[in-house]
This record gives C-alpha cells, sequence and structure tokens, in this order.
C-alpha cells in the first residue's frame, strides 16, 4: 500500500509539527509513506470565495500529483473533505480524478483502513474534543447530534487507545466554532462570538488541552483564547497519537 502525505498549506506554513508527527506515526504503522515535493493549496479559500474556476489548477496539479498513490492521506479533515467532494465536480470533463476518491483524513484512514487498534505514546492529560463540522458531517468521522442515528466518534476511539488520555466533549458536541474560513473574514463578529461560546464550552469541561482534526479550527479557538488571556492548550489529535515516537 502506497501512501501519499498531503499537507495543506497552512498547517505547512503555521504548523509544521502536525506534518511531523503524521509522517512520523504513518511510518510507525508500517506504512509506505512519501511526500512529494511542490505541493500547494487544494484550492478551498478560491472556492469558498465564489472563484471556483481559480481552484481548478489545483484541482488538476493535486491530481497528477497524487494519482498513482493507493491512499492520499492529509490531516486536516476540512482540506481532505473539498478534495473528494468538490474536485470531481470541478474537473468533470477533464480527468477521472482518481486520487481525489482516494484522499482521507489520517483519523479516517487509521480508523477505516489501518483499523489501528494500539498505539505505542503516553499522554495523561484531560483533552475536551472539538468534532469540526467537515470531519462530522461530510467525512463521517463522527455521528450529527441534528441525526438520529447511532452513536460513533472515530476520532474517540483512536484516543482511547493512548495511554493516560482522558477525553471528554463539550456541551452541544458538534456546534460550529465560527471559524468556517472565509466566513470568519466576511462575518468577523459574528465569527468571534461563535468562537467565544465554543471555547467557553470546552473550558468548562475541566480539560488542559483542546484537540481537533482541524488545526484551523483550533487556530480560531487559540486566537480567541489568547485575546481573553484564558489558561487553556491547543493540540492536533495526530499529536497525541504519535507521541513518544
Amino acid at each position: 500500500m502506497k501512501i501519499g502525505l498531503f499537507i495543506p498549506c497552512y498547517v505547512d506554513a503555521l504548523y509544521p509539527e502536525v506534518g511531523v508527527a503524521a509522517y512520523k506515526l504513518l511510518r510507525h504503522l508500517g506504512v509506505d509513506v512519501t511526500y512529494p515535493m511542490n505541493q500547494t493549496c487544494c484550492g478551498q479559500p478560491m472556492a469558498n470565495a465564489g472563484f471556483e474556476h481559480k481552484a481548478v489548477p489545483l484541482a488538476e496539479r493535486y491530481d497528477a500529483m497524487f494519482g498513482g498513490f493507493d491512499y492520499v492521506v492529509a490531516p486536516s479533515a476540512s482540506c481532505a473533505a473539498f478534495v473528494r467532494l468538490n474536485y470531481p465536480r470541478l474537473l468533470k470533463g477533464k480527468h477521472t480524478c482518481e486520487a481525489a476518491g482516494r484522499t482521507m483524513d489520517i483519523c479516517e484512514f487509521l480508523h477505516d483502513v489501518l483499523h489501528v487498534k494500539s498505539l505505542p505514546g503516553k499522554f495523561p492529560h484531560k483533552v475536551s474534543l472539538h468534532n469540526s463540522c467537515h470531519g462530522v458531517r461530510e467525512l463521517g468521522l463522527s455521528s450529527p447530534s441534528e441525526r438520529h442515528v447511532p452513536k460513533f466518534n472515530k476520532i474517540k476511539d483512536l484516543l482511547s487507545l493512548v495511554d493516560g488520555v482522558t477525553v471528554c466533549e463539550p456541551e452541544r458536541v458538534d456546534e460550529c466554532c465560527g471559524f468556517g474560513g472565509m466566513f470568519s473574514v466576511e462575518e468577523p463578529a459574528v465569527s468571534a462570538r461563535m468562537g467565544a461560546d465554543k471555547l467557553a464550552r470546552h473550558i468548562a469541561t475541566g480539560a488542559e488541552y483542546i484537540t481537533g482534526p482541524d488545526s484551523s479550527c483550533l487556530m480560531h479557538l487559540e486566537g480567541v483564547a489568547r485575546r481573553q488571556g484564558k489558561d487553556i492548550k491547543f493540540i492536533h489529535v495526530v499529536q497525541i497519537l504519535a507521541a513518544g515516537l
């Protein structure tokens, strides 16, 4: 099984430690993983801003770069969801877009493909899990609270394999944090208020850390926390899963 590691642009620029943790974890699990050089943005910001045509060349580049892999894995539910759900439409009639159909968030890949049952590290801390909108409602990482379906959470399943970690969830478990990509730029006041409300619910759990599958959501919440002077830390879920490596 050959895996292409896709590191979204904001992870590469702001949270490179998340990309390193993803690579180390996949290697530890015996995966043949490659990080193709000259990666670019997936095009989600352009598309969300209403300029889908500007995302098309990036989609074509992505398909050409990752077309030879069995799976493409990314430590970002948001970007993985954009690629898998939107590239086939953006490239319709131009490419088969095989890489998009094989693109997965790393938590989804570990849970559904590798069926990971044990992890080596320890993380003796209480964490509050942030279930990001794309992960819940587009990738199915957890059950949406608005639907009457049996409850599940693939991220919690994976975190339960880490020795010492205590996982809790906030009230309104999968309510949006307010980031929403371009939404936070176009509606900053609403975005900030949503972020403040979500942060307060996470803090109310008594957790030391807030974790989740999207650095973008964590970045937004951390920005709110810093402005408010709140003493809570943030860590991507893959960093916990790779603890000790």
